[in-house]
């Protein structure tokens, strides 16, 4: 392995879809040294250990474990699944980097929203603001404010930062997760969504360009890019991309908005993990107000060929491949 400082990859022992993980795949291929930062010593670590990476235990909210795990890296790759202490933990990184003073790239995953929340929008009058926001969501989510003050925050901070602004992951729990029943049992995609049009992104494809930019910073300093996937589709659409993945004709069956977001998030997570759910509810509105109707070619450019589709993602996603095995 190279003797290069190793470099940061927080976030690493995330489940499906997993960008910081296969980060750390594909750096670790290009001879590139990682330390993993995770939060448990489990099977997950453990299988990043023997893949030759070093694997660093610890919490993002401490900051002493922060600084003992960037010791010695130049490099950062920044991610967290969605926590209310968002913010915090993205502080205490910038501040660790700043005392630290030799880092070479901040790579910090943000939110393709970011490039709709400006502070025009975010403060404009209760009427304007829901007009904009497609008239069934008033507010952002917590973890989508969280984002914002946390790139704020990194401006500031002087560091050598890059914002990668993905939009809705084709594994995202909304797409690959809640559906599946439904699918499987009726043959019907059940979401809440019309007639409006997405362009869900693959996690490979971010992780690629995160991966990309780790190599060789120098030309994406102080940059933020919004990714989208390859094309709009409406659901119909990805009723095919569903039938192409699970062996199946699937049609899609429109549902009512309220009514989905009470069965599929407020059942499943409400009680016990409030603001995942609050964050997912916020999406699904936004998505079901036209908000994710953008395609752009910025993938593209950055990797010189075109994004990796949905059902792409869908055949290679292991909780689709599972849930079609059992049933």
């Amino acid at each position: 392995m190279s003797k290069r400082p190793p470099i940061l990859i927080t976030g690493a022992g995330g489940e499906v879809g997993s960008v910081s993980r296969t980060v750390i795949h594909m750096l670790l291929e290009n001879q590139y040294p990682v330390r993993a930062f995770v939060r448990r010593d489990d099977e997950r670590a453990e299988a990043l250990r023997r893949a030759g990476a070093q694997v660093f235990v610890g919490d993002l909210l401490n900051v002493a474990d922060v600084v003992a795990a960037l010791n010695g890296c130049r490099r950062v790759y920044f991610s967290m699944s969605l926590n209310p202490y968002y913010s915090d933990a993205t502080i205490l990184m910038a501040a660790a980097a700043r005392a630290q003073g030799d880092i070479e790239i901040f790579v910090n995953i943000s939110e393709f929203e970011q490039t709709f929340m400006t502070f025009d929008r975010m403060t404009a009058a209760r009427e304007a603001r829901l007009a904009w926001l497609g008239g069934s969501v008033s507010e952002w989510s917590p973890q989508q404010r969280a984002h914002w003050a946390s790139e704020q925050a990194l401006q500031w901070s002087g560091l050598p930062v890059v914002n990668i602004r993905a939009t809705m992951f084709a594994e995202n729990p909304i797409l690959s997760w809640f559906p599946l029943k439904q699918l499987l049992s009726a043959g019907e995609l059940h979401l809440p969504f019309g007639t409006q049009k997405i362009a869900p992104i693959a996690a490979y494809d971010v992780a690629e360009i995160c991966a990309t930019i780790l190599n060789d910073p120098s030309a994406h300093i102080s940059m933020s890019y919004a990714l989208t996937g390859p094309e709009l589709k409406d659901m119909h659409g990805f009723a095919g991309d569903y039938g192409a993945a699970l062996g199946r004709k699937i049609s899609y069956a429109p549902q009512d908005l309220d009514a989905w977001i009470e069965t599929y998030i407020n059942s499943a997570l409400a009680s016990r993990n409030p603001h995942t759910a609050e964050h997912l509810k916020t999406i699904t509105r936004l998505v079901a107000g036209g908000r994710y109707d953008v395609v752009n070619a910025e993938l593209e450019r950055l990797l010189g060929r075109a994004p990796r589709t949905v059902r792409w993602a869908l055949e290679r996603n292991p909780r689709i491949r599972n849930a079609v095995e059992a049933a």
